[in-house]
């Protein structure tokens, strides 16, 4: 009852098949494909889209982070560019209603609006957010609405 290995069984046919070439190719193929996944990923171009949302109200302005385009961090009024953390950490305000608005301009860089994002996580905001320009819609022609009966 043993196996044949190698030796050849009736005209010219193996008794088993050799697996090994096969499990190799995959091999190098899974390696192949471990190392170019994270590559393509990281080539990409993303346009984000343009936002249409409804305009957030800003309840206090003590709670408004503005970023500028040079990557100029303002926490309401006061330059707090070296450290973010810091001013979050030492603003009552902040600590207490744990609540932060996040004004962004369209040409700063991604880094530093997630700076501020990762800043105010690790020092205790729970509502986050990040306020946009809405889209204006366009107004309709007084000819186009009816005068409403009084």
């Amino acid at each position: 009852m043993g196996a044949s290995v190698g030796k050849k069984r009736g005209r010219g046919g193996f008794a088993e098949i050799n697996v090994t070439p096969l499990v190799d190719v995959m091999l190098v193929l899974l390696v192949v494909f471990m190392v170019t996944a994270p590559l393509l990923t990281s080539g990409l171009r993303i346009d984000l889209p343009e936002v249409n949302a409804a305009e957030t109200p800003v309840k206090d302005s003590k709670l408004l982070v503005s970023i500028t385009k040079e990557g100029q961090i303002l926490f309401g009024e006061r330059d707090v560019t070296a450290d973010v953390g810091a001013a979050l950490r030492e603003s009552q305000r902040v600590q207490t209603e744990r609540e932060l608005y996040i004004r962004a301009d369209k040409d700063a860089r991604y880094g530093v609006v997630a700076e501020v994002v990762a800043a105010a996580r690790s020092n205790g905001v729970d509502s986050l957010n990040l306020l946009v320009q809405p889209e204006l819609e366009p107004e309709p022609d007084e000819s186009d609405t009816k005068a409403a009966p009084k």
